[in-house]
């Protein structure tokens, strides 16, 4: 599935993809107070991939909060680099979507 068709779901069928995408799915949405729930659950309490998974979304709903020192210790729980200076949001919006979608 593309990022493009998965944030084209309904919330019910987003859901279902697991909380990490989930939390995308609602940060896309303009909720980011449930984004940032959901990312924070899964990022603690999942267990492997998944928590890594909600850590990563977790930094990312940082640095669309402005919070980079935040967003940097997220980003190395979840042991991935920070994007380049200057990357948009919905840019790596989507590319998480895509690792996390399989694609």
């Amino acid at each position: 599935m593309s990022p493009e068709d998965f944030f084209a779901l309904d919330e019910a069928a987003a859901a279902k993809h697991g909380e990490a995408l989930l939390a995308l799915w609602c940060e896309a949405r303009g909720d980011w107070d449930r984004a940032h729930a959901l990312a924070q659950h899964v990022g603690d309490h999942g267990a492997g991939g998944e928590a890594r998974a909600g850590c990563w979304v977790h930094a990312y709903l940082h640095r669309v909060e402005g919070d980079e020192g935040n967003a940097g210790y997220w980003y190395a729980r979840a042991r991935k680099s920070a994007p380049g200076r200057g990357t948009r949001f919905e840019s790596e919006r989507r590319e998480i979507a895509a690792a996390l979608l399989g694609g």
